[in-house]
């Protein structure tokens, strides 16, 4: 097989496991009540062997000099905020010269998940380190399967391949995120991270991490290292108990950040209130790195305002204006994220709400959330911020109406009809508002074009997207395509 990058993201989409694990883990736990939920083999079963196997020790990883993130909502924010503030200490210092990130999911592109001095790896790149991985680690030579017992997944590949891509590449400092857990997430064979940090929580992901909120707080606290200072928004006071447990039990220090009072007012980045707490987060775990790695150097205002002002999270409460019709997408997909979508859209409509229509597009289909419990969540959400939509469109995660898609998107198409959920969505809003105009298209594409219909009969209008990070990525993909 030719090493190619549309042959790397096939190979590397066949690691992809059929369906979610039923079978309970085998795991050691404080309570039974903390892993009754943890189905198959853990992520992080596997993770130090095949970095060994790779050539990368212990060391290796710490050496990075990692600031590793996990929450449930925020953590995408935080991860690039932190990135921002030390990129710009770097351009202006020398310290650190070269910054990876690592998160997920992607919205536009796979390469989004495996970032350098703040932009996707090239695909040249993505490449190169792909095949070094793979054939290390799945395949001996060309059409010949290696003989390992077990061999990375999905998510653990692209793991690995992140680990992989910054050692070779001398970053000197990394921000990773966690996917959706802690304690046994693939990302936690992180042994000695230089800071960890803890966002909002909230009810997700709850078959694997569940049932309660201190179930949830356990896992993403599992990230805490002896000796790395670990820091939290502030939490609900069941969570923060969770949390300052674990922080003494994994023998280190916690603070919880409140939101930084002095940060400015009339920044586009934090318009979002959400995102002021994100950012003050990010502050403290900047600043803790460069006082433990770099003594003598501390964040100065410059950093901070150029930080702020040149960050960038695509998809995270985004504007784009196309003349008179204005689109705010936020990919929003469990109902703490959606609750803060809607108040930061409405705040964004501010008085001129009565000037033009507002337009939702939505769109979720999972197996492991309830689409419709989502759905109703933004909308009660929307109308208790004055925001009701004059016109909503549900739609599916199919990006075009001709079924054509770009090589490098991750999504698969979910188990459930596409029709029967949109018909489901459709009568249950109608319901909860008899005077919105509701329609269904089969395409984002589909749903754009119907917005823009609005916008154009209407001399405008607000379009707000939400509900998925898959539909938010190929809203962009029409909207602002990739060069």
């Amino acid at each position: 097989m030719k090493r190619s990058y549309e042959n790397a993201l096939r190979l590397l989409d066949s690691r992809r496991r059929k369906a979610r694990p039923k079978v309970p883990a085998l795991l050691d736990a404080p309570t039974p009540s903390i892993n009754q939920n943890v189905r198959g083999v853990p992520s992080l079963v596997g993770m130090r062997e095949w970095l060994q196997a790779l050539g990368h020790s212990d060391s290796d990883v710490n050496n990075l000099n990692i600031v590793h993130v996990a929450g449930t909502k925020g953590k995408g924010s935080t991860c690039a905020f932190t990135r921002s503030f030390l990129r710009e200490h770097g351009l202006r210092t020398g310290f650190p010269k070269k910054i990876g990130l690592y998160t997920s999911p992607d919205l536009q592109c796979i390469r989004e998940r495996i970032q350098i001095d703040g932009s996707p790896i090239t695909e040249e790149l993505f490449t190169r380190y792909f095949y070094e991985v793979w054939e290390r680690l799945l395949q001996t030579e060309p059409g010949k399967a290696a003989e390992n017992t077990r061999q990375p997944r999905y998510l653990q590949f692209l793991a690995l391949l992140a680990f992989h891509t910054f050692i070779r590449e001398n970053v000197e400092a990394a921000v990773f995120e966690t996917h959706h857990g802690g304690e046994y997430d693939v990302t936690n064979v992180i042994q000695k991270p230089v800071v960890t940090a803890i966002t909002s929580l909230g009810m997700d992901h709850i078959d694997q991490l569940g049932p309660t909120i201190e179930n949830i707080a356990w896992h993403k606290a599992g990230i805490f290292k002896p000796g790395s200072p670990a820091f939290s928004v502030l939490q609900d006071d069941g969570c923060a108990e969770v949390i300052s447990s674990r922080a003494a039990e994994k023998k280190t220090s916690l603070s919880f950040v409140p939101v930084d009072d002095s940060l400015p007012a009339d920044e586009k980045a934090l318009s979002a209130p959400v995102q002021r707490l994100n950012c003050s987060l990010a502050l403290q775990l900047a600043r803790t790195f460069l006082q433990l790695k770099a003594p003598g150097h501390t964040l100065d205002t410059s950093d901070i305002s150029r930080g702020i002002k040149n960050f960038s999270w695509i998809g995270r409460f985004e504007i784009i204006d196309h003349g008179k019709t204005q689109w705010f997408l936020d990919g929003a997909h469990n109902p703490l994220s959606l609750e803060q979508a809607a108040a930061w859209f409405s705040n964004c409509l501010g008085v001129s709400r009565t000037e033009k229509p507002i337009v939702l597009i939505f769109s979720h289909f999972s197996e492991n959330r309830d689409g419709v419990t989502l759905m109703e969540c933004l909308a009660r959400a929307l109308f208790a911020n004055n925001a009701k939509p004059a016109y909503v469109i549900f739609t599916t995660y199919q990006e075009r109406q001709d079924g054509t898609t770009r090589i490098d998107k991750t999504l698969k198409t979910p188990e459930t009809p596409y029709p029967d959920l949109c018909a489901i969505y459709t009568s249950l809003w109608k319901e909860m508002d008899a005077e919105a105009t509701v329609s269904v298209e089969p395409s984002i594409e589909g749903a754009i074009k119907a917005a823009e219909r609005v916008g154009s009969e209407k001399g405008g209008a607000q379009v707000f997207v939400t509900g998925s990070l898959h539909l938010v990525g190929g809203a962009l993909n029409i909207l602002r395509p990739q060069v």
